[in-house]
């Protein structure tokens, strides 16, 4: 089994795992990794009384994760890989001289490094004789070209602080290839979680999905929070038809979405990852809805989600029936 990193929504399930007494064994085989990784989560992350928080583990990770890494390929080198490339030389034109002159770097770290100063939009790619058509695929699943998108810095603080209720938080969680995918919607607040499966991950069927699910909370929608995955490529349709703000997460910064996230670690309880979508109706997913909307959580105080988030939204709408 190769190893991966826990992600937000493990380490809660992890926890909750814990507080029932299953062993770390069976911890691992219900998450599907590696006991080993649950021993090192537990050994780096355990309180000085033993006790294992979730939260203050995933803050952890994410100040080691924030520490700056020593640069692997000097300035010189990069000078010399850029003037090269200006010439129209091929990256393993580049590789062969740069070792030739004391500078060593792979051809494939040429490839990589052209494909991030495209992503900050640069254009060495330009002098590439195929413009990366080695790497086509990943250019179209590049992350921040959706257009007009609004930065999650651009958020008023209210949103930030969870001051209001209404501001959510959208993803998307993937089933076995080819068998479709779920949108997430979770309100940053109330922690009140919406999910609904579609055919694929286009931009329209996402679109179409997030709208059908939020217009009856419509009273209840001033902000949605998206990654910058090509599915909310349709976002500007959404924001006119809930009449609401989209901001975009920053790339690979999936701890700006975290309650999101979380949520979705959960889901996988029901869905598992490589399910085959074809086999879940859309009745166990609403299912799957009520069961985690009834869920007492603790940062709540133990209240459920279900009952915060309609209160809100009975007080919301006839606020606006008064008006």
């Amino acid at each position: 089994m190769s190893y991966r990193q826990l992600t937000e929504g493990q380490r809660y399930q992890i926890s909750a795992l814990l507080s029932e007494e299953f062993s770390q064994r069976e911890i691992a085989r219900k998450l599907n990794i590696a006991p080993s990784t649950v021993h090192r989560e537990l050994r780096r992350n355990n309180n000085l009384c033993g006790s294992y928080d979730p939260q203050k583990a995933q803050e952890r990770t994410l100040k080691r994760r924030s520490k700056p890494k020593p640069k692997r390929v000097c300035e010189n080198t990069r000078n010399a890989v850029e003037l090269m490339l200006e010439m129209d030389w091929s990256p393993e034109q580049v590789s062969a001289v740069c070792t030739r002159i004391g500078y060593p770097v792979s051809h494939e770290w040429i490839y990589k490094y052209v494909l991030a100063d495209f992503h900050g939009g640069g254009g060495l790619f330009t002098h590439l004789r195929h413009r990366l058509r080695r790497y086509k695929k990943r250019l179209h699943k590049q992350r921040g070209r959706i257009l007009g998108r609004r930065s999650i810095h651009d958020r008023p603080a209210i949103i930030d602080d969870r001051e209001r209720y209404g501001d959510w938080e959208i993803d998307t969680v993937i089933g076995k290839r080819g068998t479709g995918a779920i949108v997430t919607l979770l309100e940053r607040k109330s922690r009140f979680y919406l999910v609904k499966k579609v055919t694929s991950k286009h931009a329209d069927a996402v679109a179409d999905a997030t709208i059908e699910m939020l217009q009856p909370f419509k009273a209840l929608v001033h902000s949605i929070t998206a990654d910058n995955g090509l599915e909310f490529a349709d976002h500007e349709r959404i924001a006119e038809e809930l009449d609401t703000d989209v901001y975009f997460a920053d790339p690979y910064a999936s701890y700006q979405r975290g309650a999101n996230e979380n949520a979705n670690g959960l889901l996988r309880q029901y869905v598992p990852k490589g399910t085959d979508l074809r086999t879940v109706t859309n009745k166990l997913m609403a299912k799957y809805q009520q069961r985690l909307n009834l869920r007492p959580r603790k940062t709540l105080g133990f209240i459920q989600p279900d009952i915060i988030f309609k209160e809100q939204l009975q007080q919301a709408m006839s606020e606006c029936c008064s008006y």
